[in-house]
Order: C-alpha cells, then structure tokens, then sequence
C-alpha cells in the first residue's frame, strides 16, 4: 500500500471514529453528528452503505438512544404524567383496547373484495 492510499484509509478511519463518537453525543442526529465531525451526510451514508461494522456501530448507538428516551418516558410516567401515560397506553396498549381508530387491512385475493375498493 503506498503512502497515499494509507493517509486516505487513516482519513477514513479518523472519519468513522469521529462520526460514531458524535452520534453519541448528539443522541443519534445525523446533521448535528455530522457538523460535529466535520464530515458530510452524504459520507455518512456512504460509510452506513459500504460498510457493515460501521452500520452495525450506529445501529448499537440508535438502539442505546431509544432506551434512554424509553427510560426518560418511564419516569414522566412515574412522576405522573398524564400525557405519558396516555402515550404508552395507545402505542404499547393497543392490545388492550386503547386505541383511538381502528385498523382494518384487505388482503386482495381476487374477488373478494369489493368493487369500489378496487377500482381506487
């Protein structure tokens, strides 16, 4: 490997590290992340696409994120909040008959389904 394409491996390198560390510290905003770091959306991307570690590393960061904001929830519910309350009731308590509309989804096998349906 020649002396060009090692200081372009050690950019991209320092790229990624700067990246991922950032994305911590912004909880997962990629434009905020990104300013940070000092490095485009558009590379990024590019890294998430080419490379599988580097995806799975901000996958990991993403998932940490939703568990801290899980665990911020938890305690507005705790401390009473009502808004919290009914936020998890309708996302997670749907199950128990805590929704505000309902869902009906057609399976389209032919006919079965009727004609007005079909023709929008």
């Amino acid at each position: 490997m020649n002396k060009e394409n090692k200081s372009e491996l050690h950019k991209v390198t320092h790229n990624k590290k700067a990246l991922l560390e950032a994305l911590q510290k912004s909880l997962g905003v990629v434009t905020t992340a990104c300013n940070i770091a000092g490095v485009s959306r558009k590379t990024h991307y590019n890294y998430c696409d080419s490379d599988e570690e580097y995806r799975q590393a901000v996958a990991d960061i993403e998932d940490v994120v939703l568990d801290f904001v899980e665990s911020k929830l938890h305690k507005s519910i705790e401390d009473g909040n009502v808004t919290a309350i009914i936020f998890t009731l309708k996302t997670k308590g749907k199950t128990r008959g805590y929704i505000e509309r309902t869902e009906t989804y057609y399976k389209n096998d032919g006919d079965n389904l009727p004609k007005w349906l079909l023709d929008e």
